[in-house]
Formats: structure tokens, C-alpha cells, sequence
């Protein structure tokens, strides 16, 4: 208290100076209409550009809800979509119609990326979903730009993902255009460009054409993005094309993805696995 007062008295010119100052001002903008609107017009600009300031600077600590709220509407429209171009695509013949539960046979789980590589030979994801999210190893993930890999292992509370820039990962594709159906397949090198292969040479591939999730795929729903022809080329020595993709999805900003759960995979391997006995 003692130091407040002498800080007072040593300054009590300065802050009788100041006081006046304060006072003439509040009475020009009192009794000024013209320096009044000033004073109102300035104040406001500035009053506003602080709640700008402010409004920016709080909705910028919230993205990360933000997002992931956004993450969790993809994953719905998602499941839409698959249900969608199962019983309402263009491709079904006269006749065909589509049974209900395995149209609406993919569901989503959303989970955010805490790991991952890109710049080596065989690349993994970790997420923050496991098995208490119901996440199981072999499930298919996307993101909201195409195809990420899919789930090797699994504990409580994470899951890693062997990524499709991985030397031993392989997603059967189709060429939108052409309708021709290969495998996607990394070589190793660019995280940006993937190979698709065993696509015959004696059928038209254009560039810049789509590459999706085939219809023969159990783990992805059709039609989701993989990537787009960016390079086509033919050995003369060969029956397919040397086909390279620029990859749909970015892996070095890869933030959520969608666990994606077939809920007809374990009847269709057990179906399947019957078939490969009776062969033996």
C-alpha cells in the first residue's frame, strides 16, 4: 500500500495530466456532434475488429471438434452412399433386385490418425480406435478422399494399418471408363503414385480416368476413389498395360479415417472356406 502511495505522489503530475486529457476528450465527444459520430464510428470499428480477433482465435481452438464432428457426418454419408449404388446402379440388369441387408452391409467407424509413415518400403497407420470400438484386424479403411489400407493388429485402444503404400498390400480396382478391373499395388518409390496391374493391353485406357474399389471386393464398398491414370504404356512383350495412378488419398496430411466393417464377411469366407475343403 505504502509503495502505491509514493507511486502516486512521485507521479501526481503525470497522472493529473493524463486525468485532464481523459476529461477534455469525454467532453468534446459530449458536446461535439461532429467529433461525437467520429469517436462512435471508431470505436465500433475497432470493438468489432476485437470480437473478429477473438471469434477467429476461439473457433480456431475448437477445429479439432470441429472436425471431427465433420469426420463422424462423412462416415454416415458414407454408409448412405454404399447402400445407395448397391440398389440403385446403373449396372443392374432388367429384373435383378438387390436384397436389403447386403446393400446395407457397410458400416463406419471413425478414428483419428496418432502415426503414420510414408517414406519407407512397407508403411503402417496407427489410429485411436481398438477393439473396445469394435474395430477387428482385416477391416477395410478409407478416408474421405479414397482408400488408406487396412487393419493388421489390434489392442484396446489402438489398431495399426498396414497402408497401401505397403509392398505386400493389393485392392482389387476398376477403371471407371473402361470398366476393366485390375490391382492396385505400390512399388515402393513416390507415396504419391501407385501401379495397377493385370489390366489387358487390347482394351482402351484413357488418361486421367477414375480407378475405384471394385464390385469384387469384400473388405472395401465399391466405388471408392484409389486414384486417377496420370501414365499408360505397353511392353510389346506383354498382355497388360504398365498403368501408374496418382494416389487419391494424401498420405502426409492424413488426419481421420473410416474403419469399414463388412457385416457379411465372416458368412462369405465361411462359405468360401467350405468350397476351398472340398477341393482338397
Amino acid at each position: 500500500m505504502l509503495q502505491l502511495v509514493d507511486f502516486v505522489v512521485r507521479n501526481r503530475f503525470f497522472l493529473v495530466f493524463v486525468l485532464l486529457e481523459v476529461l477534455s476528450v469525454w467532453l468534446i465527444v459530449r458536446n461535439n456532434t461532429y467529433w461525437g459520430a467520429t469517436y462512435f464510428n471508431t470505436s465500433n470499428y475497432y470493438v468489432a475488429k476485437t470480437l473478429a480477433f477473438s471469434n477467429s482465435v476461439r473457433d480456431y481452438t475448437k477445429l479439432d471438434e470441429i472436425n471431427a464432428d465433420l469426420a463422424s457426418e462423412n462416415a454416415h454419408l458414407h454408409a448412405l452412399v454404399a447402400k445407395l449404388s448397391q440398389t440403385n446402379s446403373g449396372q443392374l440388369p432388367a429384373g435383378y433386385v438387390p436384397d436389403s441387408a447386403f446393400a446395407a452391409r457397410f458400416t463406419y467407424t471413425v478414428a483419428k490418425v496418432v502415426d503414420n509413415e510414408t517414406n519407407k518400403a512397407n508403411n503402417v497407420i496407427t489410429i485411436d480406435k481398438g477393439t473396445a470400438h469394435g474395430i477387428k484386424p482385416g477391416m477395410g479403411v478409407i478416408s474421405a478422399t479414397g482408400v488408406v489400407g487396412k487393419v493388421r493388429f489390434c489392442s484396446e485402444h489402438y489398431s495399426v494399418i498396414t497402408s497401401i503404400l505397403h509392398s505386400n498390400f493389393m485392392v482389387s480396382s476398376k477403371l471407371v471408363r473402361s470398366k476393366e478391373i485390375g490391382y492396385a499395388k505400390w512399388d515402393g518409390k513416390d507415396p504419391n503414385l501407385i501401379d495397377m496391374i493385370d489390366v489387358s493391353k487390347y482394351t482402351k485406357v484413357y488418361k486421367g480416368d477414375s480407378a475405384v474399389t471394385s464390385d469384387q471386393n469384400s473388405v472395401f464398398p465399391p466405388n471408392i476413389m484409389v486414384g486417377k491414370v496420370e501414365h499408360v504404356a505397353v511392353n510389346p512383350n506383354q498382355t497388360f498395360y504398365n498403368i501408374t495412378l496418382r494416389l487419391a488419398t494424401d498420405f502426409r496430411n492424413l488426419s481421420y479415417v473410416y474403419v469399414v466393417q463388412n457385416h457379411q464377411l465372416v458368412e462369405q469366407e465361411n462359405l468360401k472356406s467350405r468350397t476351398i475343403e472340398l477341393k482338397k
